[in-house]
């Protein structure tokens, strides 16, 4: 398994202790959430760099990458909602956005095409990490972060689609 693929999974593992600990009654168990999930979002890059510059660069981390990342957020979301902490109908738009995405990449592969990660996408992501990261610890403005990340996101999914509608135009 490369190095790449290892931080990957590393991620993964990360996963189920955010959980354990999101999910303790008690005060720290928040922040050490907190810091866990920031940590996973934070590899989240790495992977791809140490792929590419060990040229080690492989279809279980292309599957993988986008993944992990996709199962860390929906999972704090989901979380997070359950916390009534954001509200339910931002977290249904957030996932279905990537639900809309991940096929949009899937009806590609199938036309032999790769969808490449855009700007506004990373910029997205960027902000629902620190829209997580302040809700788990408890900064006032939290939720207006959320609501940027929101926004951000919608954004995202539709120049994802304005970017790929010759792709939609010639399949529909």
């Amino acid at each position: 398994m490369t190095l790449a693929n290892r931080v990957t999974m590393l991620r993964l593992m990360l996963v189920p202790l955010f959980v354990f600990f999101i999910l303790r009654p008690w005060g720290p168990g928040y922040y050490l959430a907190a810091g866990l999930f920031l940590l996973a979002a934070a590899t989240d890059g790495l992977d791809g760099y140490l792929a590419r510059r060990r040229a080690e660069v492989s279809g279980l981390g292309k599957l993988l990458d986008p993944l992990v990342d996709k199962l860390l957020v929906t999972t704090a979301l989901v979380l997070l909602v359950q916390m009534h902490l954001v509200p339910g109908w931002a977290v249904v738009l957030i996932i279905g956005r990537e639900f809309l995405i991940s096929g949009l990449r899937q009806v590609a592969a199938g036309e032999g095409l790769i969808l490449a990660a855009s700007y506004w996408g990373k910029i997205k992501t960027f902000a629902q990490v620190i829209a997580v990261v302040t809700l788990l610890v408890g900064i006032p403005w939290a939720l207006l972060i959320l609501y940027g990340a929101l926004a951000l996101t919608l954004i995202s999914g539709f120049h994802y689609f304005f970017l790929n509608r010759e792709l939609l135009y010639r399949l529909g």
